[in-house]
C-alpha cells in the first residue's frame, strides 16, 4: 500500500468513475485501474465493482474508505506544518562561547538576532575553548564561537570575522618605549597568561612559536582564568600579559597599563563558528547566517 493507491482509490470512490478519477489525477484511465488493482492486491480483497455506468464501493471498500481518508489527511497536515516552518523561526537554543566572543562579540550581536526572531530563546554560556568544542561535539550546545580551534575535533569550523590581541604591561614598564622589540627580548620577564584551553593561550602560543621561541621559555608566574583578571594583574605591576585588544582598550586609555608596540604585535587572531556535523534547527540556521552577515 501506498500513499498514490490511497488517493487513487478516494479519488474513484467520491467520483464514483475511473475515467474521472484520471481526470482529476492528472493520469491515463488505465494507470488508475492498475493503482486500483494493486492496492487490491495488497489488501486481499475486492475494493470497488465495476458497473456498466457507475462504480460501487464493496464492503471492504467501505471498511477502509475512513482509514484512508484519514491517512491522507494526516500527511496535508503534515505538509501544512513543515510549511509553517517556513515562515516562522522558533524553538530554545544553547550557545557555548569562549570568553572573548562570549563577552565582547556576542552580546551585542544577539539583540538584533532576537528582535528579528522574538520566539526564539536563546543561553549563552561561556566556557574555554576546548569545553566550547566539547558541547558542540557532545550536542549540549547548537553552535559554537571561539578564538582557536581544537583539531581532531569531529566539528565543523567557519572563520567568522577576527579579534587582535595585544601585549601589555604595567604602567612606567621600560618595554612600553622599547623600540625594535623581539619577542625573544621578553623571556625573562615575568608573564601571566590565560589557563591551558583557553583559545587565547593557543593564539598567543601559536604567535610565540612563528617568532622562533618555545612558549615553554616563557616565566610564567600565573595561570588566570579570564582576560580581565590577567588585566587586573598587569596593573598590579604582576608583569606582562597577551589579551585580546577588545579587553585590554579601557584600561589602556586610563593609563593603568602600557600596550608594547613590537614584537610581533599587535597580532589578528580568527574567530571562529564552531558547527556541529549534524542538521541544524532552523533556529540554528538562522542564528548562524545572522553571524556571517554580521560578521
Amino acid at each position: 500500500m501506498n500513499v498514490t493507491q490511497l488517493r487513487t482509490f478516494v479519488a474513484v470512490v467520491d467520483h464514483h468513475s475511473f475515467s474521472e478519477a484520471a481526470r482529476l489525477l492528472g493520469v491515463s484511465q488505465p494507470a488508475v485501474t492498475m493503482q486500483i488493482q494493486a492496492l487490491e492486491a495488497d489488501m486481499g480483497a475486492t475494493l470497488l465493482d465495476r458497473g456498466y455506468r457507475k462504480v460501487e464501493v464493496t464492503e471492504a471498500g467501505r471498511a477502509l474508505l475512513p482509514h484512508a481518508r484519514k491517512i491522507l489527511a494526516e500527511i496535508e497536515a503534515a505538509h501544512t506544518s513543515l510549511e509553517a516552518l517556513s515562515d516562522t523561526v522558533t524553538g530554545r537554543l544553547t550557545i557555548a562561547a569562549s570568553t572573548t566572543p562570549g563577552q565582547y562579540v556576542l552580546p551585542r550581536l544577539l539583540g538584533s538576532f532576537l528582535a528579528e526572531y522574538p520566539e526564539v530563546g536563546v543561553t549563552l554560556r561561556v566556557h574555554d575553548t576546548t569545553e566550547v568544542v566539547e558541547h558542540v561535539e557532545g550536542g549540549t550546545a547548537d553552535l559554537g564561537m571561539t578564538g582557536a580551534e581544537v583539531h581532531g575535533a569531529r566539528v565543523h569550523y567557519e572563520q567568522l570575522g577576527s579579534d587582535d590581541l595585544v601585549l601589555i604591561c604595567p604602567a612606567g614598564h621600560p618595554m612600553a618605549s622599547r623600540e625594535k622589540l623581539a619577542f625573544g627580548d621578553l623571556t625573562g620577564e615575568p608573564f601571566i597568561v590565560r589557563e591551558s584551553g583557553s583559545g587565547t593561550r593557543m593564539a598567543a602560543e601559536d604567535m610565540i612559536r612563528r617568532s622562533g621561541v618555545d612558549p615553554a621559555e616563557l616565566e610564567v608566574v600565573m595561570e588566570l582564568g579570564t582576560n580581565e583578571a590577567i588585566v587586573s594583574a598587569v596593573e598590579g605591576g604582576m608583569g606582562l600579559g597577551i589579551v585580546s585588544e577588545q579587553v585590554a582598550r579601557k584600561a589602556i586609555d586610563l593609563g593603568t597599563v602600557a600596550e608594547i608596540a613590537g614584537a610581533g604585535f599587535p597580532v589578528a587572531r580568527e574567530l571562529f563558528l564552531v558547527l556541529p556535523r549534524r542538521t541544524l534547527t532552523r533556529a540554528s540556521e538562522a542564528l548562524a547566517n545572522h553571524l556571517r552577515e554580521a560578521l
